[in-house]
């Protein structure tokens, strides 16, 4: 069974008004922090053809982590296989061991509904439903049992106040999701993944399909949740993940297959990289 219990409550010292912090002051906040995630000998094939090959990474908890590298080298793929969503595609075959809290979700029979209740993944293209405003946080929060109109309303409007979209929708919540603007949609989709409080949330290049300012705006949410989540965010942009990483994951492909040539603190990887891969690739000399 997966635990449905609450987010961990966040340490005061990985927090500041504007969810940045020095390099010091990040290594500081998560250099004790036990893991949420640990990978181990991953392995993901597309029938014949390889996508992942022995990736093996430590997620901290309450941390981002940010999975850099250039197209093709597997960063999806292994971020579906974090909640298995990787189920999903028929030809998918994964083996090696993923422990989420410590229990292998790898291979095991296993409540999916509950472990992607824990694990959220908020993707590239904003995918709110195509119900009202109110209902996309509303439906499922009574799809998952919360039978009082009441609570539902309530966390409804907590979670729209936590990624700054209240004041922005109060006035039209039965008005069709469909018809916000490209970040206000994608912040919708983040409070529809924080309504049913969970553990890690997973981002697939979450800000690639919006204007400069909306994604500053979504940049700046996923900042502010850090301590209170474990987040894992799929990013082409290096600039990004440094402003918002506490530790960096940097893929490459090998041999035809992606894998993890360095891994460490944001601080590490990007002012003193280990690979000369990861060097390269930071200072936009290859990728």
């Amino acid at each position: 069974m997966i635990d449905h219990t609450s987010p961990a409550t966040p340490s005061p010292a990985c927090e500041d008004s504007q969810g940045l912090r020095p390099w010091a002051q990040r290594r500081a906040c998560c250099a004790n922090l036990e893991p949420c995630i640990e990978v181990r000998d991953l392995v993901v094939r597309y029938g014949d053809k390889p996508a992942l090959d022995r990736v093996t990474l430590t997620i901290p908890r309450g941390c981002i982590t940010a999975v850099v590298g250039p197209s093709g080298c597997g960063k999806s793929s292994f971020l579906n296989t974090l909640n298995r969503l990787s189920d999903l595609t028929a030809c998918c075959d994964v083996s090696g061991s993923v422990k989420f809290e410590g229990q292998e979700i790898v291979g095991t029979d296993l409540d999916l509904i509950a472990l992607r209740r824990q694990v959220g993944m908020i993707f590239q293209k904003p995918n709110p439903f195509p119900l009202s405003i109110r209902e996309n946080l509303t439906f499922p929060l009574q799809h998952h049992g919360m039978k009082k109109r009441a609570d539902r309303e309530a966390k409804m409007e907590n979670m729209l106040r936590r990624v700054g979209l209240w004041n922005e929708v109060k006035d039209r919540l039965d008005a069709p999701a469909l018809g916000l603007s490209g970040g206000q949609q994608q912040r919708l989709c983040l409070a529809r993944a924080l309504v049913l409080s969970p553990r890690v949330l997973l981002l697939d290049e979450p800000c690639s399909a919006l204007d400069p300012l909306a994604s500053a705006v979504v940049e700046d949410l996923i900042a502010s949740l850090r301590g209170d989540y474990t987040v894992v965010i799929v990013t082409h942009n290096l600039a990004q993940a440094r402003r918002i990483a506490d530790h960096v994951a940097m893929f490459w492909l090998v041999d035809g297959a992606g894998t993890v040539v360095e891994h460490g603190s944001a601080a590490n990887v990007f002012e003193a990289p280990a690979n000369p891969i990861t060097a390269a690739y930071i200072a936009g000399a290859r990728g």
